[in-house]
């Protein structure tokens, strides 16, 4: 049985290769393209992990993408419907969706002359997240937690797995989301390009909780572990909010509330790209 894993069309795209159960390799496509974090179809790290094992594409018998974009229809018709948003933010979703499901008609153009005659399967976002933690874990039986931007229409998802059943009991939706949090408040203080947070989370413990009780007003939680943006500070949920790829990079624009974020916290970093 070959498998080939594939996470396209985001930030870092990747693709690995497992046979008869055992993974036998696994790549980013940034380090072909020699572009941080590249998004897009990684036909390179395809073709990588193909050339590992010695086969071609018309041997693989499935193929996995990290996202259904077929789930939470209800959820996303009910928030188009109950808030309205930017036309042009609806369009952008559409035309991402259609690109999704086309996996087929990529495989044709990055391999000519090659035929794939096995299955595609469209796994959702944080499922794939937490089958990628438990399934690899030496646990029978687990909790596990997927915390996230966004990834079909949620942003976070956990529950109780147990040997290969992966049970998903509790969701939160779009627009409310910790990873957009992090992102916005990551490009507030000056770090305005994808992937910055990680130098905001190396810089947190040299500094106080000086703002802990502001932040308590953008950030809201449940009794039962869920959680609400308060998205007054916040512009994903109603704007056309700007993600490229030129050239591969991804470029993500502002998600934050200038204003609001301003008079909340009682400063402003301006930041030239």
């Amino acid at each position: 049985m070959i498998i080939i894993g594939v996470n396209a069309y985001h930030g870092d795209a990747s693709a690995c290769i497992v046979v008869d159960g055992k993974l036998l390799a696994a790549v980013e496509e940034e380090r072909f393209k020699r572009i941080k974090h590249w998004a897009g179809f990684p036909v390179e790290a395809i073709q990588y992990c193909l050339n590992e094992v010695n086969l071609s594409l018309s041997d693989v018998d499935h193929i996995a993408i990290n996202t259904d974009p077929k789930v939470n229809f209800m959820k996303k018709v009910g928030f188009t419907l109950k808030n309205r948003p930017d036309f042009r933010m609806i369009f952008d979703k559409i035309k991402t969706k259609k690109q999704r499901i086309n996996i087929a008609a990529e495989l044709v153009s990055a391999f000519p002359g090659e035929v794939f005659s096995g299955k595609v399967h469209y796994v959702e976002h944080h499922l794939s997240h937490l089958a990628s933690a438990h399934l690899v874990s030496p646990f029978e039986d687990s909790v596990s937690i997927s915390v996230d931007g966004f990834g079909d229409f949620s942003s976070a998802a956990w529950g109780a797995c147990s040997g290969n059943t992966l049970s998903v009991d509790q969701r939160v939706f779009f627009p409310h989301s910790l990873g957009i949090f992090y992102q916005a408040l990551t490009q507030f203080i000056g770090f305005p390009h994808y992937g910055d947070e990680y130098k905001v989370m190396g810089l947190a413990p040299y500094g106080k909780p000086t703002y802990l009780e502001q932040l308590r007003k953008v950030v809201h939680t449940n009794t039962d572990g869920t959680f609400k943006l308060n998205l007054n500070y916040f512009r994903h949920h109603n704007e056309k909010t700007e993600y490229q790829c030129a050239s591969g990079s991804p470029e993500v624009g502002s998600l934050f509330n200038q204003k609001e974020l301003e008079e909340l916290l009682g400063f402003s970093i301006r930041v030239k790209d």
